[in-house]
């Protein structure tokens, strides 16, 4: 075997299907990641109902930052697509066709939000916000909390999708489903988040933290699952 065959055989082996199958695999931990970094540089959006004043001074003061904020987001968001990827392929191999096609669908509704939230940002930063135009900032810093509320209903099917999928494969035991089917509960609730303030408002503690966190922890449980079970080679890439 001459040198370059071996090497050839060697790049073939270390990028066959096994590497890309596990890389598709790892796409929610590093959609974790990349949206941790984000929401940290990103800072605090003002409330719903906030001064112009307010608002103009977040997203003109804060440009640099919430630019890059949108650039690691646009990572996140491809993660995103390639986790619900990954669980469709997972589930289709395990005979759930149905609930794998769930899943890509509420990846990509959910996919499309996490987009339009992160254009309405990034828009209000670059130009936007430091135009003069402060209802037009004040309507779309109000439109990003409503999306945030909304989101709450394709989170609750992604989570759904794998917790029964995954369930009627017998990837996931009896507890753990049940622990999916209070998160689906959980996440829903972020829905009804239509409170004029506190708690229960679209920017409130709910809506901003809670929600979002629990859709989060089921991502690294089924990360979890994923990253463990077997793939069918050559099935899903």
């Amino acid at each position: 075997m001459t040198t370059s065959t071996t090497v050839m055989t060697s790049s073939t082996s270390a990028y066959g299907g096994a590497f890309w199958e596990r890389l598709w695999r790892m796409s929610g931990i590093n959609f974790l990641v990349c949206f941790i970094i984000a929401y940290v540089i990103y800072g605090y959006q003002p409330q719903v109902g906030a001064s112009a004043d307010t608002i103009v001074a977040f997203y003109e003061a804060d440009r640099t930052r919430i630019l890059i904020a949108a650039v690691i987001s646009g990572m996140a968001l491809l993660n995103l697509m390639w986790f619900a990827a990954a669980v469709r392929a997972t589930l289709a191999d395990a005979g759930q066709d149905g609930w794998g096609g769930a899943a890509t669908t509420a990846g990509a509704m959910l996919g499309a939000l996490f987009l339009l939230l992160v254009t309405i940002g990034a828009a209000l930063a670059y130009s936007i916000a430091g135009s003069g135009n402060t209802a037009l900032a004040s309507g779309l810093n109000d439109f990003a909390w409503a999306c945030v509320v909304f989101s709450s209903f394709p989170r609750a099917m992604l989570i759904m999708s794998s917790a029964f999928g995954f369930w009627r494969a017998g990837l996931i035991s009896n507890a753990l489903f049940a622990a999916g089917v209070a998160a689906i509960v959980l996440v829903l609730l972020g829905g009804t988040t239509w409170v004029s303030g506190g708690f229960w408002a679209p920017d409130g503690a709910y809506s901003r933290f809670v929600s979002p966190v629990i859709g989060l922890v089921w991502m690294l449980v089924v990360s979890r699952v994923l990253l463990t079970r077997t793939p069918a080679m050559g099935a899903g890439w």
